[in-house]
């Protein structure tokens, strides 16, 4: 690494402004060294800066459909990125679980309901866990829709019916199993319990009963619950109120936060759709909340400092059907109903929409979106306010695909309706 390629880096602005005006840097051989030795290490650390992330949880580490993952590949071959392996699992709609090499995910066949442990690089089973379960189809294929949370060594499922497992995450030996329609008296809503869980220090919450349910996770004790009236399909949403743990979830005609100690409520804003479906899950920045619901209900913004919360803004531009919308950089993008769109968070204005998608889903890294079309197409386009312009894409899977994309450590799950499970190499390797 000589002079030359030094002064080229210098005109590509990848060595600070600083380092060029040293004193006779280019003819003193220490100072050369010195730079050398810089630039190396500082090489080294932007190489080593490209992190790979586990996704333990719907939604991600965050619950924000944001995963941390950089240094990923976006430059793909025309016949795309290269599949690792393929599984069938049965019909549903959960996503995946990636955590300490092993992927989760739920499927249901001939009324049963299955859960999978794979191995993350070959697609090797592990190990899988069925129970009984009605498909219960309805307008739509059925299944399972609540993604694996994983917590530790242990991972955690909701089915349709309600019934909540803890399992060995090693081993897929069942810690302990509840039943929450009988055990709450709960009602299940018309498509079934879709709520993933949510582990909050000590606490598993689910969006089961009038305003959600908390169970002790080490022995599945109920430690509060709502009421037994018919729950939303949202997931519990982590944040802080007053210094507090507390947790927002869509309910069946409000938006609620509960503190996660006592399930006492902490705000309510009322969100009523039709046929009583808010399954987005809400979104906070400070003290504003997006909420979107589909049926051509739309989203909206409100603020909670104040009491009762007020409303900033409620329009039609972003109708989320079922999955929910990432938040980056003061901008909203997500799937309203058949069409991706991006809008700006503090106003609703719509920026862009592009039609290609359909019912589709998206998650976000390193600035970009990762979108999984209706008819299996990937992309990966830069998230900006100017336009959705796919650095690439490539035909992943046949039919329907509602499911949420995930990206982890250098590869990306997808799944259709049917239980087609394809594993893709983005690692750049």
């Amino acid at each position: 690494m000589g002079v030359n390629w030094l002064r080229r880096a210098i005109a590509r602005h990848d060595v600070p402004a600083r380092l060029t005006h040293a004193q006779g840097w280019a003819k003193c051989p220490t100072m050369q060294k010195l730079i050398h030795s810089s630039l190396v290490t500082g090489l080294l650390t932007m190489t080593l800066s490209a992190t790979a992330a586990d996704w333990p949880r719907w939604r991600g580490p965050d619950a924000n459909g944001i995963s941390k993952e950089t240094g990923w590949s976006t430059t793909w071959p025309a016949s795309g990125p290269k599949q690792l392996w393929t599984a069938k699992v049965g019909i549903g709609f959960a996503s995946f679980a990636v955590s300490q090499g092993r992927v989760f995910t739920v499927g249901n066949t001939k009324d049963t309901d299955t859960i999978f442990c794979f191995d993350a690089n070959t697609g090797a089973e592990v190990w899988k866990h069925a129970y009984p379960s009605a498909l219960d189809p309805k307008y739509y294929e059925g299944g399972p829709s609540a993604t694996p949370t994983v917590d530790g060594n242990r991972v955690y499922t909701l089915s349709k019916r309600g019934v909540i497992h803890c399992l060995d995450a090693a081993s897929g030996k069942v810690i302990w199993t509840k039943n929450l329609m009988e055990e709450l008296k709960a009602e299940m809503p018309t498509w079934g319990f879709a709520s993933s869980v949510l582990i909050e220090g000590n606490l598993a919450i689910v969006n089961v009963g009038a305003a959600g349910a908390a169970l002790d996770k080490q022995s599945g004790t109920v430690i509060w619950s709502s009421g037994s009236d018919p729950a939303g399909y949202s997931t519990a949403v982590p944040f802080k109120a007053g210094g507090e743990a507390a947790v927002a979830m869509a309910i069946k005609q409000d938006v609620v936060a509960l503190r996660v100690k006592d399930g006492k409520e902490i705000w309510r804003f009322p969100w009523k759709t039709q046929y009583d479906v808010n399954a987005a899950d809400p979104i906070l920045l400070g003290n504003k909340v997006f909420i979107s619901s589909g049926y051509n209900r739309g989203g909206g913004v409100f603020d909670v400092s104040t009491s009762p919360p007020t409303n900033v803004w409620d329009n039609r531009n972003m109708r989320n059907h079922m999955n929910s919308c990432v938040l980056w950089q003061g901008h909203l993008y997500g799937v309203d109903e058949n069409q991706l769109r991006c809008l700006v968070f503090e106003t609703g204005e719509v920026k862009w929409t592009e039609k290609s998608v359909g019912k589709g889903s998206l998650s976000m890294a390193d600035g970009k979106l990762i979108v999984l079309s209706e008819r299996g197409i990937l992309m990966v386009a830069e998230a900006t306010p100017a336009g959705f312009k796919p650095i690439s894409r490539a035909q992943v899977l046949s039919g329907k695909c509602w499911t949420t994309p995930v990206l982890s450590n250098g590869k990306i799950y997808c799944r259709n309706a049917a239980g087609d499970v394809v594993c893709v190499d983005v690692s750049g390797t």
